[in-house]
């Protein structure tokens, strides 16, 4: 062995270059320039567009002040651009079927974050570190037959 490493010093300046950095997605947006994305939460499914602009959403032809009146799911909807730091840098159109208005939120949510994603994909890496991008598998369990609902049991009758 001719090259002998006595130190550090000695094994950096031997070692090869760092590898590059895990190549970045590619950028999928349709022919208007918009990112399309779906999300789903419980029974609720959203279809989501998003598109750079003032930072307007609209759920089924509505502003999100008026279909989401709850400040909470307001909140809820706005995670994702707090996450990647880009409120109010994105148009919002969607619709969303199925579920109660929490379930909807949710899924208005996960897919803003997966169009997020796909728009800019340098973004992906703070939305999914949120767990944004993960489709939240909780569901509601069915109702059983010989009971109430799914665990609870008719009252019991001693006599």
């Amino acid at each position: 062995m001719s090259d002998s490493i006595n130190n550090l010093a000695d094994l950096a300046e031997t070692s090869a270059p760092a590898a590059p950095a895990a190549p970045l997605r590619e950028r999928e947006v349709d022919a208007q320039g918009r990112a399309y994305a779906t999300g789903r939460r419980k029974d609720a499914v959203a279809r989501v567009w998003i598109k750079p602009g003032t930072g307007k959403i609209t759920v089924n032809g509505r502003d999100q002040e008026v279909y989401f009146a709850r400040p909470t799911l307001r909140l809820v909807i706005n995670q994702p651009f707090g996450v990647a730091d880009r409120s109010g840098a994105y148009d919002v159109v969607c619709t969303v079927k199925g579920g109660g208005l929490s379930g909807q939120a949710g899924a208005v949510k996960h897919g803003i974050s997966q169009a997020l994603a796909k728009f800019e994909p340098a973004l992906r890496g703070a939305v999914k570190a949120a767990g944004f991008l993960t489709r939240d598998p909780r569901v509601v369990e069915r109702k059983k037959y010989g009971r109430a609902k799914a665990r609870r049991s008719f009252q019991f009758s001693k006599r």
